[in-house]
């Protein structure tokens, strides 16, 4: 991956942040950090998600993040007050709001295009990765009703598999009719409900399935 923006090319190949002048310093983590954000611009990605991928889970405290977050706005000269690169997302989390330009093609990852849930007879697809379901206008699969949670469930992508995991949502995530209580294996055609939002879950070899973030239906009783 290598994307510019501004003065600055982020290469992941040489693991550096360049400009005319040099090398930009940024510590691995703020380093890895920074790619997260420029790979899903523009959007938001969630304090879960960004300690999963970057702290690999373990334990992190807000004030670590924020450390991290200022280490990258210090060295891109950006301000939070009046960010140029690096917005925040109050109480959700982080996003890339600049301009930015790939300068190569992003390497496909196995599976990717793969999975998808369909929502009112359209395709919301599951990029690799984990993938937020909810009301949070900030989801990667963002469900507009009461009955689902602002955070309501998770669904991980990885190669081939995709399995989805309940977020202690308030009326509970189904897989097939039952409702879930850990990480449950997803298959093609499985009927997934949030809620009273009812979708189904979709996998095949092409990739060429919209991406769009529509209000869900309920599901007929």
């Amino acid at each position: 991956m290598k994307v510019r923006f501004g003065p600055f090319t982020l290469d992941t190949g040489r693991q550096q942040v360049l400009t005319e002048a040099g090398d930009v310093p940024l510590s691995p983590k703020a380093f890895s950090l920074l790619e997260l954000l420029l790979r899903h611009r523009p959007d938001v990605i969630d304090k879960e998600t960004i300690v999963t991928s970057v702290w690999f889970g373990a334990h992190v405290t807000d004030a670590s993040l924020t450390m991290v977050v200022a280490e990258i706005r210090k060295a891109l000269g950006d301000s939070a007050d009046n960010p140029r690169y690096i917005r925040t997302a109050h109480r959700r989390g982080y996003a890339f709001c600049g301009e930015a330009e790939d300068l190569e093609p992003a390497p496909r990852a196995a599976g990717a295009g793969r999975f998808w849930l369909i929502v009112d007879e359209k395709a919301v697809v599951l990029r690799e990765g984990e993938t937020t379901v909810g009301r949070d206008p900030a989801s990667g699969v963002w469900i507009d009703l009461p009955s689902v949670s602002w955070r309501h469930a998770r669904i991980f992508v990885r190669g081939r598999a995709a399995a989805i995991e309940d977020l202690g949502s308030t009326n509970g995530t189904l897989v097939r009719g039952r409702r879930i209580t850990g990480r449950t294996p997803l298959r093609h055609g499985d009927a997934v409900s949030f809620g009273e939002a009812a979708v189904t879950f979709g996998t095949s070899t092409e990739a060429g399935a919209r991406t769009e973030r529509l209000p869900a239906r309920k599901s007929s009783d």
